[in-house]
């Protein structure tokens, strides 16, 4: 009896036990059954759209960039097809199999294709393409193509090249597109310029490429396939999934230059056709129409941006960077020189307009001067003699401008050289453009902790110094003189088209302002004054004693100044020596400024040979070969038969 009851308690309290593992049971159940029925019912149509969008692979179709055409509608910059090897590491199972049945199709190492693979995981993620090779010729193509099949995740992608039909011609004014960076990603997007560029876009790196990239660039299209779970692509009736639309992609703008690539091209033809004592010729040039427009820009040494379309090696850039004379750097406005004698005209128009000197006064220029403790040099070792203000610059006589230099002082020379452009920039939009410098008496005590020098008058006067201006400013400078006051901003970028060709944007010549305008009590210069000093340009290149007179144009006659660019000072002693003989990194800048005709021009020239030792025998010849260009195609009536003179006998050297 005493068992029976034992027996009973013990069935009591596991019966407890039991309903509380009921109790358990039932609330798991319930908890199973409203999680089916949330994921079935709730949230099934949501499921059921991820889960179908697993076997679709979004694609991107890339936009053409917009083309870059020159004045004419001439292509300077186009487009072409191209193919690239891609591996998608989401879809690539036998990875390093892959790698190496890819690698001798496309010549490229197995390990350096599995290293592109993994670093492309870890930076953007498994499901978008590495690519592993650019820019495939046809037959790597169709090998490619065939072992598809074989290895899940590799692909072959149509893409987009950017062309340059010109090779090196103006590349600097041009630029080159190139993938973005991780940098250039993360400062965009913190900047929130541009929300849709992703890791692999390819945007414009320099030039015109850059600055007008968001009009160049477009919209990208999206497409999208059906892939089994190894990313191979199936056969499918049903080209739009679900919501997913496929997405047309937009072509970017069309660009119209001013320039002429005519004239482009007789610029670049005279810069390396040419060739003198000392070599071929290194430097920059610029022609301007005379309300603004840029007609040629080249630099020499350059580069080829189709290089960079088709992904630089590291050899090859290191070779442009290590490039003593710096194929890469847009010279026109990103160096800047001590513009020498062909700051002279600007010191003219100076001195005129404070009285210091008249048209007809006449000035004692000898070989040398004494002023201080320091003898300064002409050019000329026995010098010009009495000379007026035409003479000293037809003949650039260095003492005429000390004197002038003198008598003006840097301040009331630096207001007079500002009116005129020098020490700030021309506005022109294009990244990297230096302002130049024109130094006064309040810089030298801030920049220097000193005050200025007298004797730093005459250096200054002649170019030297601290003066330090890029081409394109003395381009405006000259242009504006010629133009007797009017002083235009210079611009390249004439129109802004729609791929269907119709018109978005135009922009027109832009008047800054007339320098020989008194109404607003600012500075100004006398229209005469400026008259005076075209005389003496006229004579630089047509006058007896003139510093260009070798270098004619049958029919036109031009006018500008000549110009030498110190790189090193000499001793006494050396200053007259033959600069052609001394290693060429000691050799002097040449420069010329010129416009043409000389009475109203139409055309402005700028150049600057590097280490050309003179601006007559370095620069001239480019100046005048760009002229007769242009004037042989916009006014052939103006030009001669007679074919232009040569140099008959050596040219004298001047500074």
């Amino acid at each position: 009896m005493s068992s029976f009851i034992g027996g009973s308690d013990e069935a009591r309290d596991l019966q407890d036990r039991f309903k509380l593992v009921y109790i358990c049971l039932s609330i798991m159940v319930t908890i199973v059954v409203f999680r089916l029925w949330y994921l079935q019912i709730i949230q099934g149509q949501e499921l059921r759209t991820y889960s179908e969008k697993n076997r679709v692979k979004e694609s991107k179709i890339p936009a053409p960039r917009g083309l870059i055409l020159d004045r004419n509608r001439a292509i300077l910059v186009d487009n072409i097809s191209g193919f690239d090897a891609t591996i998608t590491p989401q879809y690539a199972k036998r990875l390093e199999e892959t790698a190496a049945a890819i690698a001798p199709i496309i010549g490229v190492d197995k390990d350096s294709i599995l290293k592109t693979v993994r670093k492309s995981r870890r930076q953007n993620g498994p499901f978008m393409g590495a690519r592993v090779k650019e820019n495939l010729n046809m037959d790597e193509v169709a090998r490619l193509e065939r072992l598809r099949i074989d290895h899940p995740g590799l692909s072959v992608d149509q893409t987009i090249l950017r062309y340059y039909p010109s090779d090196s011609v103006g590349a600097q004014l041009l630029g080159y597109v190139g993938e973005i960076s991780k940098r250039q990603l993360q400062r965009i997007n913190r900047t929130g310029n541009d929300a849709n560029l992703v890791q692999g876009d390819i945007i414009g790196q320099s030039g015109l490429e850059e600055v007008w990239d968001s009009q160049l660039r477009g919209a990208d299209g999206l497409y999208y396939i059906e892939v089994d779970a190894h990313g191979r692509e199936l056969p499918s009736d049903n080209p739009a999934f679900l919501e997913l639309t496929p997405k047309t992609e937009v072509a970017g703008s069309n660009l119209v230059l001013t320039i002429d690539q005519d004239i482009q091209m007789a610029a670049y033809r005279a810069m390396v056709e040419q060739k003198d004592k000392t070599g071929p010729r290194i430097g920059s040039v610029v022609a301007m129409k005379s309300n603004g427009e840029i007609l040629a820009w080249v630099n020499v040494p350059s580069f080829n941006p189709n290089k960079f379309a088709r992904g630089i090696s590291s050899d090859l850039w290191k070779e442009l960077v290590n490039d003593p004379f710096k194929p890469l750097r847009n010279k026109v406005v990103q160096d800047h020189y001590p513009p020498g004698s062909t700051l002279k005209p600007i010191v003219a128009l100076a001195a005129l307009q404070e009285g210091v000197v008249r048209e007809n006064t006449i000035v004692s220029a000898p070989g040398s001067m004494r002023f201080g403790n320091r003898t300064y040099h002409d050019s000329l070792r026995y010098g010009h003699g009495e000379i007026n203000i035409v003479r000293a610059i037809e003949s650039s006589s260095n003492v005429f401008f000390y004197k002038m230099g003198i008598q003006l002082g840097i301040d009331r020379l630096a207001k007079y050289a500002m009116l005129l452009g020098l020490g700030t920039k021309t506005g022109i939009n294009l990244n990297n453009e230096v302002s130049g410098h024109f130094p006064t008496t309040e810089w030298k005590v801030k920049a220097k902790g000193e005050p200025w020098q007298p004797g730093e008058n005459l250096s200054n006067a002649i170019g030297q110094g601290f003066v330090l201006a890029n081409i394109l400013q003395l381009a405006v400078a000259y242009n504006t003189i010629g133009l007797e006051g009017k002083h235009y901003k210079p611009f390249v970028v004439k129109q802004i088209l729609a791929p269907g060709g119709e018109l978005i944007k135009e922009y027109n010549p832009q008047l800054v302002r007339d320098i020989t305008d008194q109404s607003d009590g600012k500075t100004y210069i006398d229209l005469k004054h400026i008259m005076t000093v075209k005389k003496g340009l006229s004579r630089v290149a047509n006058g007896e004693k003139g510093t260009a007179r070798w270098w004619k144009i049958p029919g036109v006659k031009y006018a500008g100044k000549t110009g030498t660019s110190q790189v090193m000072s000499f001793s006494a002693d050396d200053i007259y020596s033959k600069c052609d003989q001394r290693p060429i990194m000691q050799r002097h800048h040449g420069a010329f400024v010129g416009y043409a005709p000389n009475d109203m021009p139409e055309i402005t020239v700028a150049v600057l040979t590097e280490h050309s030792c003179h601006g007559n025998t370095g620069s001239v010849p480019v100046v005048r070969d760009i002229m007769r260009a242009y004037f042989e195609k916009y006014r052939p009536e103006l030009i001669k038969t007679k074919k232009p003179r040569k140099v008959a006998k050596k040219a004298e050297v001047e500074n």
